[in-house]
């Protein structure tokens, strides 16, 4: 098969066992409920569906898609149709899942002859289930469904951490991957790690959705939900990030089975979800949640299933834009900073719009590198960039967190 991708600004890719280009759209002279309302056409193309990668937001943000080969003429007349300039990022996206993999069997080569864990390349699930990690009785490091820690058996307030929960998003296992082995390696040596454990404990859960990222390893890259079944259906899986109990089944999510975001039969329908919730429930003192996806360089707190500022609005603006501006010191990579449905677009049934409800007031949502030029297949050289860009973002955070107990 051969796949493309389009974007409302700029930008096209495509994944799985196909051929693909990225495409990139300019709204100009359209508001965004108008380009909102066209888009949506693009669905009744032909099968497979057209792969969103980044959704309609405003004019300031570009659509990226992945669209078949088959559907490609058609989405090129709808674009022309609609006087929307467009640009091709990836002409085939087939080469570049490929070139993925074949670096990542490379690395696997030299990790079995040396016997060291490559921080800086993409790795499998049994890989980072089995990474060599130590835990030094302070950060609990998951890589299951079920978060798992050791903090000494004391209940100290905490912060929670996870990563990929959309199984797609690779540089998010990754960096979650090297967050640990950061804290593990440096607590009693980096002074702001050492003064943190010392005072709250960190739940660190790398692979949140570990059948979907699973599946992205051994049949299609562009995986994005769960892998469970559903009834009536011949379409497998849940958008677990539209799952949550907070605006369920309400704007940005989708009924449809097949919609790579539908939002399940039910609220914490999946166990990636209610797995989350039933720890966090009887910890009793989690003080922040923070979440780590990709792409597109953003910031983000409550609310995302309404389009109303949260009560807490002026403190987490703040603190916000000062770990974006931690964030940018390493590298100058620039981060938007703002409530999820001021900043891309109303999205119901999302993690942190769930545990900002249930109390937990620093909820922030992290979406890593890039703008759309690689997208969800950002080379393992930027991997570790990432990595230490965040960290530096997370610690402003987790440091506020510390700072204002409440």
């Amino acid at each position: 098969r051969t796949e493309y991708s389009i974007s409302g600004r700029s930008s096209a890719i495509q994944s799985g066992t196909m051929t693909s280009h990225m495409f990139s759209g300019l709204l100009e002279r359209s508001s965004p409920s108008i380009f909102q309302k066209r888009f949506p056409d693009l669905d009744c193309f032909s099968s497979p569906q057209l792969d969103f990668w980044l959704r309609p937001s405003h004019p300031a943000l570009p659509v990226d898609i992945r669209v078949p080969f088959a559907s490609l003429q058609a989405v090129k007349v709808f674009l022309e149709s609609h006087h929307i300039d467009y640009a091709i990022l990836v002409k085939d996206l087939q080469v570049a899942v490929d070139e993925e993999r074949e670096e990542m069997v490379s690395n696997q080569r030299r990790e079995r002859s040396s016997s060291d864990f490559n921080y800086a390349a993409y790795h499998s699930l049994e890989d980072v289930s089995i990474a060599n990690i130590s835990d030094r009785k302070k950060s609990g490091v998951g890589s299951e469904k079920t978060p798992t820690s050791d903090t000494g058996g004391t209940n100290r307030p905490a912060i929670w951490l996870d990563a990929g929960i959309h199984s797609r998003e690779w540089v998010t296992q990754a960096t979650a991957l090297w967050t640990a082995k950061k804290i593990a390696s440096e607590y009693g040596n980096d002074p702001s790690i050492t003064s943190l454990l010392n005072t709250m404990d960190i739940f660190l859960l790398v692979v949140t959705n570990p059948d979907g990222y699973a599946f992205t390893h051994t049949n299609n890259r562009m995986w994005r939900k769960t892998r469970s079944k559903i009834s009536g259906s011949l379409c497998i899986g849940v958008d677990p990030n539209r799952n949550w109990d907070a605006g369920f089944g309400g704007p940005g999510a989708s009924n449809n089975p097949c919609s790579d975001s539908y939002h399940g039969p039910r609220a914490n329908s999946e166990v990636e979800v209610q797995s989350v919730v039933d720890f966090i429930k009887s910890h009793g003192k989690i003080k922040a949640f923070l979440t780590l996806h990709s792409y597109s360089q953003l910031l983000m707190f409550p609310f995302g299933y309404k389009c109303t500022n949260p009560a807490d609005y002026n403190e987490l603006n703040t603190v916000g834009n000062d770990a974006a501006s931690a964030l940018a010191s390493l590298y100058g990579t620039k981060y938007t900073v703002g409530p999820i449905c001021a900043t891309i677009y109303q999205a119901s049934g999302g993690s942190i719009d769930w545990s900002y409800d249930y109390g937990i007031k620093y909820s922030f949502a992290f979406e890593l590198r890039d703008t759309g030029r690689y997208g969800f297949l950002l080379p393992a050289s930027q991997i570790i960039p990432t990595a230490e860009e965040t960290w530096r973002g997370l610690m402003k955070i987790m440091e506020h967190v510390r700072d204002h107990p409440y």
